[in-house]
C-alpha cells in the first residue's frame, strides 16, 4: 500500500486503463465476418497503479516495452482518461485539462513533436508565448536562460525542418518548458540523439529541476538518463507497478550478484578466474567477474591472496543488466 506523501505534487491511486481492441481474421471472409460480427478483447494497459511524487521529486519510470508507461504518462497529463481509479496532478483533476492545470505541466514525447515544420522554432515559441499568456518579461528572460544553458544561439531563426535532430529535441524542449511548468512527464526526451547530445539534455533536465523546484517523471531505454537525474525509480509491468525505491535496492532485488573488478600485474585464464566467480571476461591485465553479494568479502580475500592483484574494485552490477535479468526472470515464472 502507498504511504500518503504530505501535499503530493502528483498523487495516483488505484489507476486503471482498458481498451477494447478490434481482432479480425486475415483475408477477405475473415473481413466479411469482421463486418458482420465485430470481435473484440480487452487489453488492461495499467491494471492499479499507486504512488505519490513529492514536490521537486525527479523519478525514473521504466519497463518493457508495452508495460504501460506511455499510458500512464498520457493519463497523468490528461490525454487518455482513466477506466478506473484516482489521479490529482498540482491538485488537479488531468481529465477535465484545465487552462490552470495546462499552465502547471509538459509532457515532452521523444518521438512527437510540437514545432511548427516549416517555420523558425522561435515562431513557435511566440505562438506558446501567447498561448499560455507568458509576460514579455518573463518569457525574455526565459528565453535568455534557455539559450544559454541549451546553446541556442544561432538555430532559433532556422526552419525547424533544417535543424539537425539533436538541435530540433533542444528547442522542442525549451518550447515545452517556456511556461515553466512545475511538473514534467518527459516520455523518451534523449530517444535518437548522439551521447553528447544526451548529456547536454540531461544537464539541462538537471538544472531546469533546480532552478524551478519541478516535478519530474521520466522514462527512457537509455539507463544512463535515469541513473544521472533520478534517485526514485518506479517498475512498472504489464501494467503493474512491480517495484517502488532506490537503484540500489533495485540492484539487490533485480541481480543475485556483485561485478568485480580486477587489475592485475600478470596474465590470469578465464578459466582459473572462474574459480572465483561467474560471468568471467579477461582482456590482458584487466579482468572482471561476477560474485554472489553474500560472498563478495571472502572471495575478494581470495583474488588478493591467490593472485597478483594491482587493484581491486567492487561494483554493482549495470542497471541495464538489472533490468534484463528482472523482466527475464518474470517471463520464464510466467511460461511455467
Amino acid at each position: 500500500m502507498t504511504t500518503p506523501t504530505p501535499d503530493a505534487s502528483v498523487r495516483v491511486r488505484d489507476l486503471r486503463k482498458s481498451y477494447a481492441v478490434h481482432e479480425k481474421e486475415p483475408g477477405f471472409l475473415g473481413s466479411l465476418r469482421s463486418f458482420v460480427k465485430r470481435q473484440t478483447r480487452t487489453v488492461e494497459a495499467v491494471r492499479g497503479v499507486s504512488f505519490d511524487l513529492a514536490p521537486g521529486e525527479v523519478v525514473g519510470f521504466l519497463g518493457p516495452n508495452g508495460a504501460g508507461k506511455t499510458t500512464t504518462l498520457k493519463m497523468l497529463s490528461g490525454l487518455l482518461h482513466p477506466s478506473g481509479g484516482e489521479v490529482r496532478v498540482a491538485g488537479f483533476e488531468p481529465r477535465r485539462r484545465e487552462a490552470a492545470f495546462l499552465g502547471r505541466i509538459t509532457l515532452v514525447m521523444g518521438q512527437k513533436q510540437q514545432l511548427i515544420w516549416d517555420l523558425p522554432a522561435l515562431d513557435s515559441f511566440l505562438v506558446n508565448q501567447a498561448l499560455y499568456e507568458i509576460p514579455d518579461t518573463q518569457y525574455r528572460e526565459t528565453m535568455r536562460e534557455f539559450t544559454e544553458v541549451l546553446g541556442l544561439s544561432g538555430i532559433l531563426k532556422k526552419q525547424v525542418r533544417k535543424l539537425s535532430l539533436g538541435e530540433r529535441m533542444k528547442c522542442e524542449l525549451a518550447a515545452a518548458l517556456l511556461h515553466r511548468p512545475q511538473v514534467l512527464f518527459l516520455d523518451e526526451p534523449t530517444i535518437g540523439l548522439d551521447v553528447n547530445m544526451q548529456e547536454s539534455v540531461r544537464a539541462f533536465i538537471r538544472d531546469y529541476n533546480e532552478r524551478y523546484g519541478a516535478t519530474v517523471i521520466l522514462t527512457s531505454h537509455y539507463m544512463a538518463d535515469v541513473t544521472a537525474l533520478a534517485r526514485r525509480i518506479l517498475v512498472i509491468d504489464s501494467g503493474r507497478l512491480v517495484f517502488d525505491g532506490d537503484l540500489a535496492r533495485l540492484a539487490e532485488q533485480g541481480h543475485g550478484g556483485k561485478t568485480v573488478r580486477l587489475q592485475l600485474r600478470q596474465p590470469v585464464s578465464a578459466p582459473r578466474l572462474a574459480a572465483y566467480g561467474s560471468d568471467v571476461k579477461v582482456d590482458g591485465l584487466s579482468a572482471e567477474l561476477t560474485v554472489p553479494r553474500a560472498e563478495v568479502s571472502p572471495r575478494a580475500a581470495r583474488l588478493l591472496a591467490d593472485l597478483d592483484v594491482a587493484d581491486l574494485t567492487v561494483e554493482d552490477p549495470p542497471i541495464e543488466t538489472v533490468m534484463a535479468e528482472l523482466f527475464g526472470r518474470k517471463q520464464e515464472v510466467e511460461r511455467v
